[in-house]
Parts: structure tokens; C-alpha cells; sequence
């Protein structure tokens, strides 16, 4: 391992200065202007926008292959018509463009880093693999471009075949070109800044090119991580070795491949699993689960997210046999709960870190956490698009937010297609209709759940509206009480039925169900006059300024938390933190109860409680109430 970690002294002299010259804009303007230049000598492309290539730039990648016997995509249409031959729209009109990283073993392991330009996959060998680590540079050589539809290749190429060998999906995602608007041309200047989001690799990667082609005529290329915010020291590749796409190893790949490519279907459906053994003739769909029969997964984008003839949702949870099952299991494996079968990665790692006198929670634990709570919470979650606000490392490390639905997701994952999404909003979004989405969700590392206050088939017609009472750094819990307690007050005058929460930080939450009707713009505007009327009678306790450091520690009364797609965190879900504190519904009654505070309910003692509560939440389903003018 510690000798992926380093590369020599002349291999660090010769990438020093170049990348870093890159983020100037000077550098930056030089950089395109020579990109641009050479993309017209080496190519014939026009320099920006619109390009089109010098004959079929698919041809090395198809001479390469015999298609009757791999199983990787051939890159063309089912008119039979080559791609690749002109600039094609980047993850589909106004999206970002994907990435992809192959975990290849063929004559020798190496990865096979793919970003998406023109309608083609710009391809990279790196036979050490990306890292995070901003002090290590990492020899990558410049091969093939590949067919858009290798995004999703996973499988075993047959032995003889160029590039033998089994491959998984080691990591994929989205990426932005940095200090160019044309990344042919930087690729052409040997010179290539992204910033990637994928699901292990984040941050600004380089790839800059060495001299001159090999005797192959292969390019080297150094490839390397910015000092940035998601670098890491001793990040190793190897240390991470499960697809994103199936959860497995490239052992397990090898042993049982349960992907293949049906050259007889369009590309977007063509990579499908063989649980069936591909007989079916219909990309996603899957074989009964035992004891059960086959359930379709077709959608419709106007559906709501539900998938047609489906069984309802409702569950008990799982059996304890389910669980005993999971906690049989070793770093991770398949998991059958609610009738699905669920690719489970990393159970043993920690996810939150332990409190005083406690062990820490791993994956594992989280996991079967997701599963028990999931009957209970799946009436706030069903028919809404979720938010998940996801840390694959754990709760220690930083999180971000995750809108869009993977393209890895399996198939039978309730989902939402939003009409008319703008190029920098999500297009597809998680829709939690039954429990096994929500372990889904889980295991793909989101800690946070977040759903719209409103319903997929209705998304600009609230059916909550939310009041949180957001601590600032000088306001203590009692404080936090007093604006609870006089927002009970308020809504007791007004004859309004609201539910609070604590929400697992330091807040309280309070969730207001409503009558569908009222547009996002009104209801923020009726929760801030009521929340304006309770922050004058304590003024002293309350900040309006919008920027956290102009709040001078006072608290935030956030009524913007209505707008749009905002949203709050869902009840009863967990929140990054030491010991997994969960967002807890209360009873008013409890906001006067001394021993009450916003942290005390974690994964691990919320099923007490509601043992011996239930669900206090259970009234912000009734959605008759309308909101009366506050006078």
C-alpha cells in the first residue's frame, strides 16, 4: 500500500508547476487558446461549441473488438449507425456530464478513468487509480475513446478478447470542465481540469500530458488531486474496492456476473441483469422474490413516483430472522428484506461516531435501523421526492447533498421524473413508496432524509407548513424552549394544529398540515407573520438577518424553509452526529418537561419510545386544515 502512495522525484518535478499555473486566469485564458489550436491540428474540430470529429472516433475501439463474443457495448445505434461521429448533448440536453472509473483486472489490475465529451467517453488507463491524495502523482495513459454506453459496463470480457478480464463500476458521477469552455480542446493541449461529484472521487483532478507518445504511440499523462476541500492524505483506491453499481467485488464480478449487454435493445436499456437470465427481453426486470411473485417496475413519469401494480406498501418490519440474517453477514453481501433484494457494501464500517460510554454505530447497525423505522416513517416519505444528504465516509467526515437519483439504481426503485428541470436542477428523484427504497437509500450512504413538503403529483401544492426554530450560537435550549412555547401559544390562539419535533441538533421543529391550495409564496408568507409576531414579543432572543455571522448568536425563526424545495429533515430521521441522534416527534406537553432536550432520541432508544408513545406525528397527516388570515 505504501508504495501506490508515492512516485519519484523526477515524476513530481515534471507535473509541479503546470497544473497550478492552470488556475490563474491568465493561465486559464492561455491554456483554452492553446487547446483550441492544437484541437484544429491534431483533429480538424472546430474550436468550440458544436464540433463535430474527423471521421468515426469509435473506429480504434470497434477494430479492437469482435462483438460476437464480448460482452462490452459496440457503440452503436440500433439502426446500426456509429456514435461518437458528433458532439452529442452531455448526459442528456442541459445536464451535466458524466464520469466513470472502471476497476479493470485484465494482464495487469488497473482503472479506467472515462469522462464524457462530445458524445464519446475520453478515456484514461491509470494503473495505480485515482486518490484523493493531493501529494500523489499517479502515471495515466491516454487510450481509446469509448462508447457513451460503457458508463455502466460491468462484467467479465471473455479470455482472447482485447482487454480480458473482469470490470466493475468503481465509481461514476458528474463532472464540470474548470478553466475551459471547450474540454476537447484542453484535452487537446494536454492540459484537462475537472471537478468531479461522484460517489468516492470529489474535487478538482488534472491530468496533464508527458512529452511525447510512447513507442506505442500511447500518451502518458500524470493525473492528480487539488489541494482542496475534499483531498485526503493516504487515500488509497485499493482500500475501496466495491462497485457502485452492484455493491461487489471484482471477485464476486468474476465468480457470477449478474450484468450483460443485449445488443437487441437501445442502448438505455441495454445493460441489464441476468437474474433472469436475460430471457426476459426487458431491461430491470427481476425474478420473483421467494414466496412471492414478480413485481413490475414499470413507472410512469406522471405516476407520482408509484410503480404500477404494486403490492401496498405497508410492512411490519423485518422478521427477526431478517436480522439475524443481516448480522450474519460479512462485510457486506445480499440482503432479502420486504420482498427485495438489497446489495449491501461496508457493514462493519463506522458511520457515526461513538458518545462517551458508547460504542460507535456502524453501517450495519444503520442499516437494520432503516429497515425497522421504515413502516413508521413511510407515510411522511410516500409520493414525495427525497433529498438525501449523504457522508459514504461517515458521520465524522463532510456530507453533501444528493438530489438526483443514480443511473445505477436498481431498476425496481420507486422514482419521480420532474417535468421541466432546469440544466442545473435534478431530474430524477428517489421517492421512498416502500420500505426496501429506504434501506436502498441507507446503504447508499445517506445518514439524512430529507422529502418535499410537497407531493410529487401535485409539487406546488405544500401539504405541510414548517416552523424551525434554528438555534444560533449564543442561544441556549431554554431560549429554544420560549419561541417553542409561544409558537404553541400562537397557533392555540389561531385554532391551529401543528406538531413539534426536536430535531436531533439543537432545535424544534414545528410541521403545520395543511389543505392542498396555498402556493410555496403563500405559506412562507404566512409563517413568517406568525413567526414575526412571536420574534417581537422576545426580540432580545431573535435575529431576521439572513448570514449566520450577522445573527450576533441569535436565533433564526427560517419561514424561508418554505419556499420552493426546501425542505426540513424528515421525523424520526437520524442526523450526523455522535451516537445517531434522530429527529423526534414530541407531545406540546413536553416542551415544559425539564428533562427534554433536542439530542436525547438516537437510533438506538427511539423504538422505546414509541412503544410506549406511538407516533406522535401521526396528526400532520390529516391535510383538511386551512391556514386562517392572522390579524
Amino acid at each position: 500500500m505504501a508504495a501506490s502512495r508515492k512516485t519519484s522525484a523526477a515524476t513530481q518535478t515534471a507535473a509541479a508547476d503546470k497544473p497550478a499555473a492552470a488556475d490563474k486566469p491568465a493561465a486559464a485564458k492561455k491554456t483554452a487558446a492553446a487547446g483550441k489550436s492544437a484541437a484544429k491540428k491534431a483533429g480538424g474540430q472546430k474550436a468550440a461549441g458544436g464540433q463535430k470529429a474527423a471521421g468515426n472516433r469509435l473506429t480504434p475501439y470497434e477494430q479492437k473488438r469482435d462483438f460476437a463474443q464480448t460482452p462490452e457495448p459496440s457503440g452503436r445505434s440500433r439502426s446500426g449507425r456509429a456514435r461518437g461521429t458528433a458532439k452529442a448533448p452531455a448526459g442528456g440536453p442541459g445536464h451535466a456530464p458524466r464520469f466513470v472509473v472502471q476497476r479493470h483486472r485484465a494482464r495487469r489490475l488497473h482503472y479506467d478513468l472515462r469522462f464524457e465529451i462530445d458524445g464519446v467517453l475520453v478515456s484514461w488507463a491509470v494503473p495505480k487509480g485515482p486518490t484523493l491524495d493531493p501529494d500523489v502523482r499517479h502515471a495515466a495513459i491516454h487510450v481509446e475513446d469509448h462508447p457513451i454506453e460503457y458508463l455502466d459496463f460491468e462484467g467479465v470480457i471473455p479470455s482472447g478478447q482485447y482487454g480480458g478480464g473482469d470490470v466493475i463500476v468503481w465509481d461514476t458521477g458528474t463532472w464540470e470542465p474548470h478553466a475551459t469552455d471547450d474540454p476537447a480542446a484542453a484535452v487537446a493541449a494536454g492540459d484537462f481540469h475537472a471537478d468531479l461529484q461522484g460517489q468516492k472521487l470529489r474535487g478538482r483532478f488534472i491530468l496533464v500530458r508527458r512529452g511525447e507518445p510512447d513507442r506505442s504511440g500511447k500518451e502518458q499523462w500524470l493525473l492528480l488531486h487539488k489541494h482542496d476541500e475534499y483531498a485526503v492524505k493516504g487515500w488509497n483506491p485499493e482500500d475501496h474496492p466495491e462497485s457502485v453499481l452492484s455493491g461487489r467485488t471484482n471477485d464476486e464480478v468474476k465468480a457470477n456476473p449478474d450484468r450483460m449487454w443485449r445488443s437487441d435493445l437501445p442502448p438505455s436499456k441495454a445493460s441489464v441483469p441476468v437474474r433472469d437470465g436475460g430471457r426476459s427481453g426487458q431491461a430491470g426486470r427481476m425474478a420473483a422474490p421467494r414466496g412471492g411473485r414478480a413485481r413490475s417496475t414499470r413507472r410512469s413519469a406522471h405516476s407520482g413516483g408509484k410503480a404500477t401494480g404494486e403490492p401496498d406498501a405497508g410492512s411490519d418490519g423485518p422478521s427477526a430472522d431478517q436480522l439475524a440474517a443481516l448480522d450474519a453477514l460479512g462485510s457486506g453481501g445480499t440482503w432479502e428484506v420486504d420482498g427485495r433484494r438489497l446489495r449491501l457494501t461496508n457493514l462493519d464500517k463506522e458511520l457515526f461516531p461513538p458518545r462517551p460510554g458508547e460504542e460507535p454505530v456502524a453501517k450495519r447497525e444503520f442499516i437494520a435501523y432503516a429497515a425497522r423505522i421504515a413502516p413508521v416513517i413511510l407515510p411522511y416519505l410516500q409520493g414525495r421526492p427525497l433529498n438525501m444528504n449523504r457522508y459514504p465516509n461517515g458521520a465524522g467526515t463532510r456530507g453533501f447533498w444528493h438530489k438526483q437519483l443514480p443511473s445505477h439504481a436498481p431498476e425496481w426503485i420507486p422514482r419521480w421524473d420532474r417535468p421541466g428541470a432546469s440544466a442545473d436542477e435534478a431530474t430524477t428523484y428517489l421517492v421512498v413508496d416502500e420500505p426496501a427504497a429506504l434501506v436502498w437509500a441507507a446503504n447508499f450512504g445517506a445518514l439524512e432524509w430529507h422529502a418535499w413538503t410537497a407531493r410529487a403529483d401535485a409539487p406546488r401544492c405544500p401539504t405541510y407548513a414548517l416552523i424551525d426554530i434554528d438555534p444560533g450560537a449564543a442561544t441556549s435550549w431554554e431560549d429554544v424552549l420560549v419561541l417553542a412555547r409561544l409558537h404553541r401559544t400562537a397557533l392555540d390562539h389561531l385554532g391551529v394544529r401543528g406538531q413539534p419535533k426536536v430535531t436531533g441538533r439543537r432545535g424544534i421543529q414545528i410541521w403545520i398540515p395543511i389543505a392542498p391550495g396555498p402556493s410555496p409564496a403563500e405559506v412562507t408568507a404566512w409563517v413568517e407573520q406568525l413567526s414575526r409576531a412571536v420574534g417581537d414579543v422576545v426580540p432580545e432572543l431573535v435575529s431576521w438577518k439572513w448570514e449566520l455571522r450577522d445573527r450576533s448568536g441569535h436565533a433564526r425563526l427560517d419561514y424561508t424553509q418554505n419556499a420552493g424545495h426546501k425542505t426540513l429533515v424528515a421525523p424520526y430521521s437520524p442526523r450526523p452526529l455522535a451516537g445517531a441522534p434522530v429527529s423526534a416527534p414530541i407531545a406540546w406537553a413536553e416542551l415544559d418537561d425539564p428533562a427534554l432536550r433536542p439530542d436525547s432520541f438516537t437510533i438506538r432508544n427511539i423504538f422505546a419510545r414509541l412503544a410506549e408513545r406511538g407516533d406522535l406525528f401521526r396528526p400532520v397527516l390529516d391535510t383538511t386544515q386551512v391556514l386562517p388570515p392572522i390579524t
